[in-house]
């Protein structure tokens, strides 16, 4: 087994397996066309127990692609998380020096499959919970061109261990991601995806918490093209680990939708609520002035200090909406270059 250091700055370590038969090689295909490569990441974190079963269905093989590799991310693992994944077929693991949540290790995923040269990468959870038997045909859209996320949808309403809450919780981040983002997916929260190399290298996750809703709402403002593609899912092997309460989960994907408004669509998030408080502002003051014309203004100062208060508020509140939509352009260029570095810089080693 041969280990080397990612030339990230952090220091993650690579554990690479034997080279596998059957694996075509660019000079194999040069002349005929460009050879096609699809990485298969899994972030993980402790899960020795459920890698077995979940890489053992995993395809080695896909139609119209040349190789296709399995790349586990090991998120700072206590147990064998690493060995049992070489142990079972992993062509390489990347291990995290600690812990760092499901986010930055889907994003540390992204970055190495791109590094070594993939064209399509999948997503898959480690711990089974998806067939992967969807796989194909989540590669398939996106080779052909349709989409450049596809997006595995679970059938929410018939998953008999989902609690009811978190059914409602799951629709109602789909609602959210589909007026946010003008995207169509009925699981904005399923992991099980495929990407093209450059929509994965031009997303970009701030959350430490989870990836889902973020990467749609940013897809569908970068103008990426998403599409959603039913899928079945497993019996469940262990309870999950992003949602240990209701009030936590609830939180946290609140924040996450807020702050990507903020980040994507700051206009509308100052204006429209400032607009309310200039015209609730505007009706109290047309209030007070009728009083005020009969003679009964004296009664009715607080009505004009609330108009007063609420005006100024809309108006603060729209000049920071409309300063923050320009900060918006200058993101837009920061990512253009940011991409364009990523093209020079994630590329396999010759």
């Amino acid at each position: 087994m041969n280990a080397r250091r990612s030339p990230r700055a952090e220091g993650p370590l690579f554990l690479a397996g034997p080279p596998r038969a059957g694996a075509a090689t660019a000079q194999d295909a040069h002349y005929a066309r460009k050879p096609v490569k699809v990485v298969i990441q899994l972030p993980c974190r402790d899960e020795a127990e459920q890698l077995p079963a979940t890489l053992a269905a995993l395809p080695r093989r896909l139609p119209a692609v040349d190789e296709v590799e399995w790349l586990v991310v090991d998120d700072g693992s206590s147990d064998d998380t690493a060995r049992v994944a070489l142990a079972h077929g992993a062509h390489a693991v990347l291990r995290l020096p600690h812990n760092r949540g499901l986010a930055r290790a889907f994003c540390a995923g992204l970055e190495a499959a791109c590094r070594r040269g993939a064209d399509v990468i999948v997503n898959v959870d480690g711990d089974n919970q998806y067939d992967a038997s969807a796989i194909p045909e989540l590669v398939a859209r996106v080779l052909a061109g349709r989409a450049d996320i596809v997006v595995g949808c679970r059938p929410i309403e018939r998953i008999a261990h989902f609690p009811w809450w978190k059914k409602r919780l799951q629709r109602l981040g789909s609602a959210v991601v589909r007026a946010a983002a003008h995207v169509s997916v009925d699981d904005a929260t399923s992991g099980f995806r495929a990407y093209s190399r450059d929509a994965a290298m031009r997303l970009n996750v701030y959350s430490n918490y989870t990836y889902t809703l973020e990467t749609l709402i940013q897809a569908g403002q970068s103008g990426l093209r998403v599409e959603a593609l039913p899928v079945e899912v497993n019996p469940p092997t262990r309870p999950s680990r992003l949602i240990r309460s209701v009030p936590q989960y609830v939180t946290r994907s609140v924040l996450t939708i807020v702050r990507s408004f903020l980040t994507y669509r700051p206009l509308e998030f100052f204006l429209v609520p400032s607009a309310l408080c200039m015209a609730a502002g505007a009706l109290i003051g047309a209030r007070f002035l009728y009083h005020f014309a009969h003679g009964a203004g004296d009664g009715h100062v607080q009505s004009l200090i609330l108009s007063a208060l609420l005006i100024v508020v809309g108006t603060v509140g729209a000049a920071v909406g409309l300063l923050a939509n320009q900060l918006v352009v200058n993101r837009r260029l920061l990512e253009e270059q940011q991409q364009s570095r990523r093209r020079a810089e994630w590329r396999p080693p010759a």
